[in-house]
């Protein structure tokens, strides 16, 4: 198992789940966060702290969300390794105060 972000970071890219994330799995491009499968240890810490709801166990997925496995598996072999917290996209939904990390 390993956990998932899916759609729901496009366009906003809160990246709260990094500064949680013990092995360093989140890979990053100009729209969202992926989570590398192959390093992810399944620990859950990312999945609360996410604002934005987009972070979920891979059999937890709906079936219309289920082709966003594949989606973090190529991007996170495509994308540089995020160690640290951005800000937000441009654009992105305000947080409700006290939301997010």
């Amino acid at each position: 198992m390993a956990y998932v972000v899916t759609d729901l970071c496009s366009g906003c890219r809160y990246t709260e789940c990094v500064t949680v994330c013990p092995v360093e799995c989140f890979h990053v491009d100009e729209r969202m966060t992926y989570i590398d499968p192959d390093h992810c240890i399944d620990c859950g810490g990312c999945a609360p702290i996410c604002p934005v709801g987009a972070i979920q166990a891979d059999f937890l997925l709906a079936a219309d969300k289920k082709e966003w496995i594949g989606i973090n598996r190529e991007r996170a072999a495509l994308t540089p390794v995020l160690t640290q917290r951005l800000p937000p996209l441009p654009g992105a939904p305000a947080l409700p105060q006290g939301a997010g990390a």
